[in-house]
């Protein structure tokens, strides 16, 4: 039989836009008339979807609807999603920092959280007397936390300041101290959102591995919230992904990854983009991959050279002023490496630009990437930005018979020059 620590059953919160807490007299007095009458909420049957991209026709918002999912104990549950998608919204429940408009929890263990960098601490107070506080509000008495003290300062890094008020920590200090009371108080769940990428990549290791072991080891439960697919890959058993606050896929964490990656890039190789990036200053039509010897519907391979098209129109009289970036990220969402064609001087002209860029052949290993696309004004400014704009997939066609047929590691494959003198 499953052990099932968190259990959450259809949750939705609604918000209204512009308002604190339920927003006016009238809506509240509308809601208690059909309280006593037996009736509904009227405002759950109203609202638009979490869409910040778009004007709705509503003042409602469902920053999150209809979740449902189950934890079992000593599992790493990993929740991604784009920004805006309901992710830090659905740990502040399952933290009931706020409380659902609809829906319920069942939990099996006491919550400990990590919303933001200092959740919970008091600036006037020194690091060593917050440890005491947080522990006594993870309801762990004064022997406990005692006893825990000198793991959590030596774990930390802060032992040189633990007296000193916490108002004088700098953000990776305070995030250090955070994580290791939350860590080492051992509560039954922790919930984590995004505040290790506030601290240096040596604290993110050491982080990163004690979740790992109060995980497996201790047999507790991590909810996880990163856009770090690296360390959520690392650490996660199970992902969820949240679109527009839904569950839009609950899988293994491979699979949520490979998903949330796509994102609006998931036509491969060649995307058109029609009116969507008609812009003031210029009019985006299509980005495509190809090998230079096929065409846009046959696989990329990696042994050809690989051509980038993009087909942009600029419309400011003032053309020179602009070029495009590209940012590339692996299948991870690691940054690989950014270039620009306003390296070598090939300068947008006004009307249609049809640019290209070649890769030399052999340059990518097999594997799926993502491009970024930034236009930026005056070398500096970025007017237009966005990510995952298109991902394409490399192939491995021909290999010889007889060589190493595995994966070489790394993501590209340079071509160095090599000398042998005698």
């Amino acid at each position: 039989m499953k052990d099932i620590i968190l259990k959450a059953e259809n949750i939705s919160k609604q918000y209204r836009l512009g308002q604190v807490g339920t927003g006016t007299l009238s809506h509240d007095l509308n809601r208690w008339w059909h309280q006593v009458r037996g009736k509904d909420n009227p405002y759950l049957k109203i609202g638009d979807v979490n869409d910040r991209s778009t004007k709705g026709s509503s003042d409602y918002v469902w920053a999150l609807q209809d979740i449902n999912f189950e934890v079992e104990r000593g599992e790493v549950l990993g929740i991604i999603g784009k920004n805006g998608a309901g992710k830090s919204t659905l740990l502040k429940i399952l933290s009931r920092v706020t409380a659902p408009t609809t829906g319920s929890i069942q939990f099996g263990g006491r919550v400990a959280s990590l919303l933001e960098v200092g959740t919970g601490f008091n600036g006037e107070m020194t690091g060593r007397e917050n440890i005491f506080l947080n522990g006594a509000i993870l309801g762990m008495t004064k022997k406990e936390i005692t006893a825990k003290l000198d793991e959590i300062i030596d774990f930390s890094g802060c032992e040189r300041y633990i007296d000193t008020p916490v108002k004088r920590y700098s953000s990776g200090m305070t995030v250090r101290l955070a994580f290791a009371v939350a860590a080492f108080l051992e509560p039954e769940i922790l919930v984590i959102d995004e505040v290790l990428a506030v601290g240096d990549a040596e604290f993110q290791k050491k982080a990163i591995g004690k979740m790992q072991d109060i995980s497996r080891g201790g047999g507790r439960t991590v909810l996880f919230v990163s856009h770090n697919m690296a360390a959520v890959k690392s650490l996660c058993t199970r992902g969820i992904v949240l679109e527009y606050g839904k569950v839009v896929l609950e899988d293994t964490i491979e699979n949520a990854i490979s998903h949330y990656l796509k994102g609006r890039g998931d036509a491969m190789n060649s995307k058109n983009f029609n009116d969507d990036f008609d812009k003031e200053v210029f009019k985006l039509n299509s980005i495509s991959l190809k090998n230079k010897s096929k065409t846009i519907i046959d696989p990329l391979a990696e042994n050809d050279i690989i051509e980038l098209l993009t087909d942009i129109d600029i419309k400011d009289t003032e053309h020179l002023r602009y070029h495009i970036t590209y940012h590339i990220q692996n299948e991870m969402g690691e940054a690989m490496f950014s270039f620009s064609n306003a390296t070598d001087g090939t300068n947008l002209k006004q009307g249609n630009n049809q640019l290209k860029c070649f890769f030399p052949k052999d340059f990518f290993q097999s594997g799926q990437y993502f491009l970024s696309l930034f236009v930026i004004k005056d070398k500096r400014e970025a007017i237009f930005v966005d990510e995952d704009i298109i991902s394409f997939t490399v192939v491995d066609r021909i290999r010889e018979m007889g060589v190493y047929m595995g994966r070489e590691p790394g993501y590209i494959k340079p071509i160095f020059m090599w000398e042998n003198k005698l």
